[in-house]
C-alpha cells in the first residue's frame, strides 16, 4: 500500500543548514521535482491494503545516489544514514529510517521494470530544467565510449571447452552421473597446430555432447542441464561465433570484440550519448556490445533528446557519424550538422 508522504519537518532538520548551497545534491533536491515518479507508479501499488510501503520517490533517488556515487545497494544505505546532504536530497528527516537495502533489488524488479525507464525519468528531469531554463545553448554532441567487460575473452575453442566441462558437472549434479555413453575425454584443442582445425574438431565433439546428451538423459528433469545445452546450441547456431565475433566468454556472454580505432580494440561494450554542448547535460543513452556501430541508433536517441524539449540548432560529432542517413536526419530536424568529413564514401 502507498502510504501519503509525510511532510512534517522534525527539530533535527535544523542541521541542513549546513549543506552548503552549491552543494550538488542540494542543487538536486530544489531544483528538480521528482513526485512525478510517485504518481507513474501508483498504480503498481495496493491502494487499500497491505503494509504501507517505502514511496517510490524515495527509492528511485536512492538510485540516483548509487549512481552519482558509485554504491552498492548496502552502501548507499550505510552512507544515506550518516550523510546529510544524503538526507536532505532523499527529503526525510534526519531521524527516520531507511529501506532495509534487499528492498532496492526488489524494487527495480517488481515496480520499475516494465513500468518506468531510466531513460523516461532522464527524459523529464531535463525537461524540468528546460521549463526553469536552466539550460542555456541549443547544440547537442554525440560520441561513445568504451567499457572493458569485467573477464578476459577466450578463444572460440576454449569457449566450447568450457560448456563441455559445465555441461558434465551440472549433469553429474542434476542426475547423479554422467551416462556411459557420454564423451566426457575433451580434446586437448591446443595440440592441434592449425587453428581452423582446431575449432571444427571442438565443434564437431562438442556438437555429439549435445546430441548425446539429450538421447541418455531425461532433459525434462534436469533443467539446469537443459538450459545448458540449448544456451550451447544457440552459440554454436551462431556462424559470427567460429569467426571470433560471437560470444567470448561464458561469465559475460553479452560482450564482444571493438575496435577504437584500426590497430586498437577492446572486449566490451560501447556507450553512445548525446549530451548538450554548454551545460553537459547527457540528454540519451543507449548501452550495447562491443561490435556496436557508431550511430547505429542515432534516430532513437535524437528522438529521446527532442521528447526532453532541449533546442536542437547545431548536432556535433566525430567522423564515424559522417553518414547519409544521419546527416538527412538531422537536416529533416532543422538542425546543422558540425561533423568532419570522412575519408571514405558516405554511405
Amino acid at each position: 500500500m502507498l502510504k501519503n508522504k509525510d511532510m512534517q519537518l522534525s527539530i533535527y532538520s535544523v542541521l541542513y543548514n549546513k549543506i552548503t548551497k552549491n552543494h550538488t545534491l542540494k542543487i538536486l533536491r530544489d531544483e528538480v521535482d521528482f513526485s512525478f515518479i510517485n504518481k507513474r507508479l501508483e498504480q503498481t501499488y495496493c491502494k487499500r491494503y497491505g503494509r504501507p510501503a517505502k514511496e517510490p520517490e524515495l527509492m528511485v533517488k536512492l538510485l540516483v545516489l548509487q549512481y552519482l556515487y558509485d554504491l552498492s545497494d548496502v552502501r548507499v544505505i550505510e552512507e544515506a544514514s550518516l550523510n546529510l546532504a544524503y538526507m536532505y536530497f532523499l527529503d526525510i528527516n534526519p531521524e527516520d529510517e531507511l529501506p532495509h537495502s534487499s528492498l532496492l533489488t526488489k524494487f527495480r524488479k517488481d515496480k520499475l521494470e516494465g513500468n518506468l525507464t531510466m531513460d523516461e525519468i532522464m527524459a523529464e528531469t531535463i525537461h524540468q530544467c528546460v521549463d526553469k531554463e536552466i539550460l542555456e545553448g541549443s547544440g547537442i554532441s554525440i560520441d561513445t565510449t568504451h567499457t572493458e567487460a569485467n573477464t578476459f575473452k577466450c578463444t572460440a575453442e576454449r569457449v566450447m571447452k568450457r560448456f563441455a566441462h559445465q555441461i558434465f558437472k551440472t549433469m553429474e549434479e542434476e542426475n547423479g552421473e554422467v551416462p556411459e555413453d557420454i564423451d566426457t575425454d575433451i580434446p586437448n584443442y591446443k595440440e592441434i597446430e592449425n587453428h581452423k582445425e582446431a575449432k571444427a574438431d571442438m565443434g564437431s565433439y562438442l556438437e555429439e555432447v549435445l546430441n548425446n546428451s539429450e538421447k541418455h538423459i531425461d532433459i525434462e528433469n534436469c533443467p539446469k542441464t537443459k538450459d545448458l545445452l540449448d544456451n550451447a546450441r544457440n552459440v554454436l547456431a551462431d556462424p559470427k561465433f567460429m569467426e571470433q565475433k560471437g560470444v567470448r566468454s561464458l561469465v559475460d556472454q553479452d560482450a564482444r570484440v571493438g575496435h577504437k580505432s584500426k590497430t586498437s580494440h577492446f572486449f566490451g561494450y560501447k556507450t553512445e550519448f548525446m549530451i548538450t554542448t554548454k551545460d553537459r547535460m547527457i540528454t540519451a543513452v543507449n548501452v550495447d556490445h562491443g561490435a556496436y556501430v557508431d550511430g547505429t541508433k542515432f534516430d532513437e536517441l535524437l528522438e529521446m533528446t527532442k521528447k526532453s524539449g532541449v533546442a536542437i540548432k547545431e548536432v556535433y560529432g566525430d567522423k564515424a557519424y559522417f553518414k547519409k542517413p544521419i546527416l538527412d536526419k538531422i537536416k529533416e530536424t532543422g538542425a546543422k550538422p558540425y561533423i568532419p568529413v570522412s575519408r571514405w564514401p558516405i554511405k
